[in-house]
Formats: structure tokens, C-alpha cells, sequence
């Protein structure tokens, strides 16, 4: 147990190792499968495992201690840093795909064009004669083929509406445990997770949608490699968010959790609104605009 005002160190920790070895057997794997080589895809898997393993038996850890009374006051704050860190990291991570279908749009699409001045005309001459550029393309030469862009209404729509729900919902559940009502934050936090996870439901059927009825592939050109990959992550995280909430979920039907500790709620659902004003930006940039 630590004082108040003493500076809290760990015991010693076998999950560090553990998680290291995992993620250098999850990416020699991964690097492997890419390649073709034998035996690739097994050591993916068994590095996804060994990741999985250490996430459950660290995070175990990491809440008997909390429910213990182990932490004191500097440790609340290291975590809340840590975590704000680790937000501004997602942002940052986020900001270079915006940044990836900014660039594509307003400066190298023009310029492939003779669009834009700054030499645009010598670069259309240079590596791209007589290409008109539109926005979205599809890529020197159609190398997509035809396909039609995703529309911003039907799915998109109600996967925004979604969204913007479920960070109500996340909010009415964290008044209610800074009231001391545990009974109101899980239900709320249950639509919530709900929400979250019929938001990946419909971003999958819009998948399935883009790929069967409008030839709308990762290999469209600029356009579809961009909008994959900023929904798709997008949804990667929305999923990790949703199971986060479920964790804190589980965690209050346990007990545990009090109008004056419920950091990892805090941290949970400071994440989700996070993924929530990255969606705004996707809906806008992605599909709107």
C-alpha cells in the first residue's frame, strides 16, 4: 500500500516480456504470410494469441490492484497523462490519412493534370499526357475499372446518427457513476456497446455493398485505397472502443467502480468520443465533400 504522497513503484511484471515476445512473433509473422512463406500464417496466429494472453492477464492485474486500494493519488494522474498521450498519439495517427487524401485532392491529383500552376504543367506532361483529372479517381488508365463512389446517405447517415448516440448514451452513463449510481451506468453503457457494435455491423454491410454492387475495391485508385483505409481503421478502433466500454461494463456489474474512483471508465469513454469526432470528420471529408 502506498501513502499518499509517496511515489508509487511496480512490482516486478512478467507481461512486458510476455507482450514483446508476442508482438515480434505477430509481426514475423505477418511479414511471412505477406511473403508466402511456410509456415506464416500459424506464427501470425500464435503471435495474436500470445497478445491476447498478455492483454487479459496484465489487465487483470493492473484492476486487482486498483480494487485493492493499491494506487494513490500520483498514479491516477500518470494514468490520466498516459492516456491523454496516447489520444493525441490516435489523433496524430488519424491526421496523416487526412493528410494522405488532402495531398491526393488538392495538390498531386491537379498537378497530374496540368491543373495548379507550380509546375503542374510539366508534371501532366512528364507522367501523365492529356489526363483530365476528376475527383474521386480511380487511378492512371482506370486501373480500378469503373465503380460509382459511396454516397454519403443510407449507411453512412445512420452509422453518423450511430455514433453521435452512442456518445449521449457514454455520457449519461458517466453522470450516473459520478452520482454513485453503478445500476444506471450499466444500462446505459449497454446501449452504448450495443450502438458500437451495430455501427461495425452496418460499416461491414457497406462493405459488402461497395465491393458486390459497386466495384468499389482497396485497388480503385487514390479513392478507394484512401476511403478503406481511413473507415476501415476507423472501425478497427470503433470495435476496440466498444470492447473497452464492455470491459467497464462487465467490471460494474461486478462492484466495482465509485463516484470517486472510475478512471477506467473515464479513460474508455474519453477514447470513444474520440473515435466519435473522427467519424465527423470522415462523414465530411470522405463522403460529403
Amino acid at each position: 500500500m502506498s501513502g499518499a504522497t509517496d511515489y508509487y513503484v511496480p512490482h516486478e511484471a512478467k507481461w512486458p516480456i510476455v507482450g514483446s515476445i508476442g508482438l515480434f512473433v505477430f509481426f514475423m509473422g505477418f511479414a511471412n504470410w505477406l511473403n508466402g512463406r511456410a509456415l506464416g500464417k500459424e506464427t501470425f496466429f500464435l503471435g495474436m494469441a500470445i497478445v491476447i494472453f498478455m492483454m487479459f492477464g496484465w489487465f487483470a492485474t493492473v484492476i486487482k490492484e486498483s480494487e485493492a486500494g493499491t494506487y494513490n493519488t500520483q498514479v491516477d494522474s500518470s494514468f490520466r497523462l498516459c492516456m491523454m498521450w496516447f489520444i493525441f498519439s490516435e489523433v496524430m495517427f488519424f491526421a496523416a490519412f487526412f493528410g494522405a487524401l488532402f495531398y491526393a485532392r488538392i495538390f498531386s491529383g491537379p498537378w497530374l493534370g496540368g491543373e495548379g500552376g507550380g509546375g503542374a504543367d510539366v508534371t501532366n506532361a512528364v507522367l501523365w499526357v492529356g489526363h483530365d483529372y476528376v475527383w474521386p479517381s480511380d487511378g492512371p488508365g482506370k486501373l480500378g475499372g469503373e465503380y460509382r463512389q459511396m454516397g454519403w446517405f443510407g449507411l453512412p447517415l445512420i452509422n453518423t446518427l450511430l455514433l453521435l448516440t452512442s456518445g449521449v448514451t457514454c455520457t449519461i452513463a458517466h453522470h450516473a457513476i459520478k452520482e454513485g449510481n453503478r445500476k444506471k451506468m450499466v444500462v446505459w453503457l449497454g446501449a452504448t456497446v450495443a450502438l458500437g457494435f451495430i455501427f461495425v455491423a452496418c460499416q461491414a454491410f457497406e462493405y459488402y455493398e461497395a465491393y458486390a454492387h459497386l466495384n468499389l475495391k482497396m485497388t480503385s485508385g487514390i479513392y478507394g485505397s484512401t476511403f478503406f483505409m481511413l473507415t476501415g481503421f476507423h472501425g478497427f478502433h470503433v470495435t476496440m472502443g466498444a470492447v473497452m466500454l464492455l470491459v467497464v461494463m462487465l467490471r460494474g456489474m461486478k462492484g466495482h467502480f465509485t463516484a470517486e474512483n472510475h478512471f477506467a471508465f473515464e479513460a474508455a469513454a474519453w477514447y470513444w468520443h474520440f473515435v466519435d469526432v473522427v467519424w465527423l470528420g470522415l462523414f465530411v471529408f470522405v463522403y460529403l465533400v
